[in-house]
């Protein structure tokens, strides 16, 4: 079998000698941000450098155009078949408020590491094969849910990724969401001269967040529920006759989730029945599940970072979202946490944005791709790993078959 740990001191010297072109990249990314199904130029940028390692680009798979699977050069045939993610979109306003130019360029950096590897010859007999999945739009239509449902994951075996935060950890658990919005119709009418004709869709708007408001009371406390206006009318002499907001409906649980959904669906009725507006509303968004982590393909990545001199702290519940939720639910995943600011840093704000170009952002996107090729390295040459990952994924998504049979 091959030298694990040679593998991975070459691969890290082989980050090295691209590390100017992903901070490059990076930074050219955090002063031209895309945001999601948009994302054209970094999608060419990015998959483009995969090529120039060596690696079959496949473009615009499950039917979006900036979404990319590459297999990189010298992967094998067999099990088992791991997936690096990487994301690119920018937030609207913000930019790049979530470090996903720091995401994309630590996966297709280590993607582009391996590639070269695998390209010398230097993979030599070990098992299994390489990719790199480019995952647009996470902060609006989250693209892997869509990549999942048409098959792109069948022959994936586990998947990894980062994100930057304001600490190094193994993430932990994630809550699922469900993206709702209401429109109410009205009547339009003068707000002056004859009020009484009309019906007014913005107090249905109005009076559906008093009664959210209201619902919030009696929440578990792992549940959020949060919403803006979306369309408050036209003029202020004139009675809405159309308005509309949207909600996200967040759990750690997803039965718990869908009967929130219900009470906040039950909250817009009310509002509806007690102004006379005509309510529509539907799920604008495929639901994010909730993450699960897989404590064994976290122990990997954290051993990896802790190599290359990180302090990892113990991981909270994330009180957030991500498609990759649903991506865990199927086949066990990990996510690594890599600071890059403080904790008085505001996520989604300009000021993250503007910590992915610093020194220290720079630092934590090398050590991230090396951490990514090094994990890849372990879970290809420890079959090991992957079985006991495979156990753990069973026992947290169908714990009656996980568990002995009773004689």
């Amino acid at each position: 079998m091959a030298d694990i740990q040679r593998l991975k001191d070459n691969v890290q010297r082989e980050i090295d000698k691209i590390a100017a072109q992903l901070v490059e990249c990076s930074d050219w990314m955090a002063d031209n941000p895309e945001i999601g199904l948009q994302e054209y130029q970094a999608s060419d940028r990015l998959s483009g450098m995969l090529e120039e390692s060596g690696a079959v680009v496949e473009p615009g798979i499950a039917g979006f155009p900036t979404a990319f699977r590459a297999t990189l050069a010298g992967s094998g045939s067999g099990e088992p078949t791991i997936a690096m993610l990487a994301e690119y979109d920018a937030l609207p306003e913000v930019g790049h408020g979530c470090g996903h130019n720091i995401i994309g360029n630590a996966a297709v950096g280590a993607g582009m590491a391996l590639s070269r590897l695998g390209r010398r010859g230097e993979l030599g007999d070990l098992p299994g094969k390489v990719v790199v999945i480019g995952t647009p739009a996470e902060e609006t239509v989250g693209s892997k849910i869509d990549i999942l449902e048409q098959g792109c994951f069948d022959s994936i075996d586990a998947a990894i990724m980062i994100h930057p935060s304001t600490g190094d950890q193994i993430a932990a658990r994630h809550m699922g969401v469900l993206s709702i919005e209401f429109a109410f119709h009205g009547k339009p009418a003068h707000a002056a001269l004859d009020p009484y004709q009309g019906i007014n869709a913005l107090d249905a708007v109005i009076q559906t967040f008093v009664n959210i408001g209201l619902l919030r009371q009696q929440l578990r406390s792992e549940a959020r529920i949060h919403g803006v206006i979306t369309h408050g009318g036209d003029a202020p002499n004139i009675i809405p006759a159309y308005a509309a907001c949207r909600f996200f409906v967040r759990s750690f649980d997803v039965s718990y989730g869908q009967e929130l959904k219900r009470r906040v669906v039950a909250c817009a009725e009310g509002a509806a029945t007690a102004t006379g507006a005509k309510l529509e509303w539907r799920e604008y968004n495929k639901q994010f599940l909730n993450y699960i982590p897989n404590n064994v393909l976290g122990g990997v990545v954290r051993a990896n970072m802790q190599a290359l001199g990180r302090t990892v702290g113990q991981a909270d519940d994330v009180y957030a979202s991500t498609d990759f939720g649903n991506i865990s639910q199927v086949i066990p995943t990990a996510c690594a946490f890599f600071a890059i600011c403080s904790n008085e840093v505001a996520w989604h704000s300009k000021e993250v944005a503007a910590a992915t170009k610093t020194g220290r952002g720079h630092d934590t996107l090398i050590a991230a791709a090396k951490t990514l090729a090094m994990s890849t390295l372990d879970l290809l040459g420890t079959p090991d790993f992957m079985a006991m990952s495979r156990q753990e994924h069973q026992a947290a998504t169908n714990p009656a078959a996980a568990r002995p049979s009773q004689s």
